[in-house]
């Protein structure tokens, strides 16, 4: 395992069953055997039951449990043992299924678990306003309330700030400290190394306040950063939002995604003009976590203006992005996009990024190329390592529209996508990028006369890659200490 605690690394992002077609043990023969060489670490999507609920596991009934479909906990310490291992810690909120909040509709407020869960009237009293109300932060369509009934015949308004199957917690209670506190010492246990804070923007709320991202949710991650590295383990906080809030959360926590790279590095493909692109990783973090796609859309909101200040990208600019990728994908983004399927983000397009590319092998692999050669540890989907397509079928049969980019492979379907051509090109880039000790080092960028170069430098080591906006042909130019400069553009990588 190369680079385990540097920034120089290369992760999967994968569920386990959807990529294995099957267990643990399963993933791990495959990173062993077809994908040997390309990571050194994996980021697990969660592996909690039920894997198969309402939001493919991000709803869980145990938090310290494994699906038994899946394995167990000793299967998870074994893969760490090989590869740095990224488990979800979801803070926000657990599945109504759970043993706790069956109990708590039970037995009511005479539950132990009863403190664990956000009613509105914990946070506003009997009646919010309809200013307090208007104030919240809305990252879906639907009501942040859920009428539920207990059994004897009352209701009450719960939060469920994702969907009514994901009942909050409160963070700040002893039994919501406790549940946190025991899913850090499982992670702890069986070697996990990262933690992904998931919808943790979303943990305090706070009438009178937009109940996102405030001042007191800082000190939230940051606590919870804090006991996360005390038992060795880095904080990756998940947040979609303005692009100035990621550098302030940067500064106060371990590592943070830019999300903003993924709408940036499309609108320079689509426009051939990278000064967007440029700005941004001019001025953005550096402990950072870049992707291109994950298990969710893809973020818009991350390139936005805010309240009256300016995004990384225009809204006509924006527009026209969204736009463009519906018509890449043929009109199927629009199937799984906005009010047209369930259980949406409002600020994302859900689409694989090789159709948001319109299955463009060339534009793809410069897409990856320029993430690789992004400062951050490089995170690469599962979907994304093997140019999947939408899964138009997928999406008709669950009606879930991210389920667009969570195709279900099995060995066999692996092993036919590792042949494509753009995914053994991407394939040997990743074991490149892998091989160069230039990425220990420093990194810089220039933009003159419709040349891009983003360069890396380490002691006699050096790593480029030039791109020629005009007609996007791109060049790799990389030397190691002592020996003589090699090339090869990225065309010929697709041609080998």
């Amino acid at each position: 395992m190369s680079n385990a605690n540097g920034s120089n690394q290369i992760q999967l992002i994968t569920y386990i069953d959807r990529l294995s077609g099957g267990t643990i043990k399963d993933l791990e023969k495959l990173l062993q055997q077809e994908l040997a060489g390309l990571f050194d670490g994996v980021h697990l999507l969660p592996f909690y039951p039920p894997i198969d609920g309402e939001d493919a596991g991000f709803d869980p009934t145990d938090h310290t449990a494994v699906d038994s479909r899946l394995g167990n906990w000793q299967d998870i310490g074994d893969l760490a043992q090989h590869y740095s291992i990224m488990a979800d810690m979801i803070v926000n909120h657990m599945s109504a299924q759970s043993a706790q909040f069956q109990d708590v509709l039970a037995k009511g407020e005479a539950s132990p678990f009863w403190p664990l869960f956000l009613t509105r009237d914990k946070v506003f009293g009997a009646e919010p306003s309809p200013e307090q109300l208007q104030a919240i932060y809305r990252p879906r369509p639907t009501s942040c309330f859920t009428e539920l009934s207990f059994e004897d015949g009352r209701s009450l308004p719960f939060w469920t700030t994702f969907t009514a199957n994901q009942i909050d917690i409160d963070v700040h209670s002893e039994p919501g400290q406790a549940y946190l506190d025991a899913i850090l010492q499982r992670f702890t246990e069986h070697g996990v190394n990262y933690i992904r804070l998931d919808a943790a923007g979303y943990a305090i709320k706070k009438a009178g306040t937009s109940c996102f991202m405030l001042p007191e949710t800082f000190e939230f991650i940051a606590e919870l950063s804090a006991k996360a590295k005390a038992l060795g383990m880095q904080s990756l906080v998940e947040i979609h939002g303005y692009h100035q809030t990621q550098i302030d959360i940067a500064k106060r926590c371990d590592l943070v995604y830019d999300f903003a790279l993924p709408p940036l590095v499309l609108h320079t493909l689509f426009t051939r003009d990278a000064k967007a692109l440029k700005h941004w990783l001019d001025i953005a973090p550096r402990n950072c976590i870049t992707v291109l796609d994950t298990h969710d859309g893809i973020g818009i909101v991350d390139a936005a203006d805010h309240q009256g200040q300016p995004g990384l990208l225009t809204d006509p600019e924006l527009d026209a992005l969204v736009e463009q990728i519906h018509h890449n994908s043929g009109g199927s983004s629009k199937l799984a996009t906005g009010s047209a399927a369930n259980n949406v983000d409002l600020y994302q397009v859900n689409c694989s990024f090789y159709d948001a590319l319109a299955q463009h092998d060339e534009h793809y692999l410069l897409a990856r190329a320029i993430q690789l050669f992004c400062p951050g540890i490089c995170q690469i989907y599962y979907g994304g390592l093997l140019a999947a397509e939408n899964d138009v079928d997928l999406l008709k049969r669950t009606q879930v529209g991210r389920d667009i980019n969570r195709p279900y492979y099995t060995v066999d379907t692996v092993r036919q996508a590792l042949q494509k051509p753009v995914v053994k090109a991407l394939c040997q880039l990743i074991k490149l990028r892998r091989s160069l000790q230039a990425f220990d080092g420093h990194f810089s960028q220039s933009l003159t006369d419709g040349q891009y170069q983003l360069h890396w430098q380490h002691q006699g080591h050096s790593a480029s890659l030039q791109i020629q906006l005009s007609d996007l042909s791109a060049e790799l130019i990389w030397q190691h200490s002592g020996e003589a400069q090699q090339q090869q553009t990225l065309s010929s990588l697709l041609a080998d």
